[in-house]
């Protein structure tokens, strides 16, 4: 069962999003000019309908932004900041003070697409150098609301095809004044694509 991998398989999905968060913090680098530690302190599998509970519950506000992935494993990604680690997050991008971010326009928006873009390639680019599949992101769209309202949404893009997520959580360190940002990085499969995505990766359970 997906919901039921070994230590084997979570490690080496840990050490993909490991090499994707590496590949993430120097992209991050390169646009804000400052430092970006980022860690996964956790990868696993879960169930679909206990994403919002990942998140803080289902009434807690965040900011996702989604994407579809087409190719040889289709599915979608999805990932998500609480509020201020988003607000946070457009303070580093914008050369702002912290804390001045207070509401989303479209210049914010769009800050955070790109950052969900950034990351999201970079999660896909290091799960393509280990399985050789290739991966396509669409243009990206963001969600400002209620972490189960997000998912509802999803789900019903999906038409509830998805039974599980690949969750990477994901920790930022940076910004010169000791401020941190936390992430959750879900691929949600397409039926079949994480038992193909897991084969190429050489670990799939026999």
């Amino acid at each position: 069962m997906l919901d039921n991998l070994s230590e084997k398989e979570l490690d080496a999905l840990k050490e993909i999003g490991n090499i994707g968060a590496g590949n993430a913090a120097t992209a991050l680098y390169q646009i804000l000019g400052m430092k970006i530690d980022m860690t996964v302190p956790r990868a696993a599998i879960i169930p679909l309908q206990e994403v919002p509970e990942v998140l803080g519950g289902p009434d807690v506000l965040v900011i996702g932004v989604y994407l579809r992935v087409l190719g040889d494993a289709s599915g979608s990604i999805l990932f998500v900041m609480p509020k201020d680690s988003a607000f946070y997050l457009v303070d580093l991008l914008m050369g702002r003070p912290p804390g001045d971010t207070q509401v989303l326009g479209e210049m914010e928006e769009s800050a955070l697409k790109e950052i969900g873009n950034i990351i999201s390639g970079a999660y896909l680019n290091a799960l393509s150098q280990f399985t050789n599949i290739s991966f396509i992101p669409s243009v990206p769209a963001l969600a400002f609301d209620m972490a189960g309202a997000i998912l509802d949404v999803i789900l019903a893009e999906l038409g509830q095809l998805g039974d599980y997520a690949l969750l990477v959580e994901t920790q930022f360190l940076g910004g010169g004044n000791g401020g941190s940002i936390t992430g959750h990085y879900f691929l949600i499969p397409d039926p079949g694509s994480l038992g193909t995505i897991l084969e190429a990766i050489g670990v799939k359970s026999k």
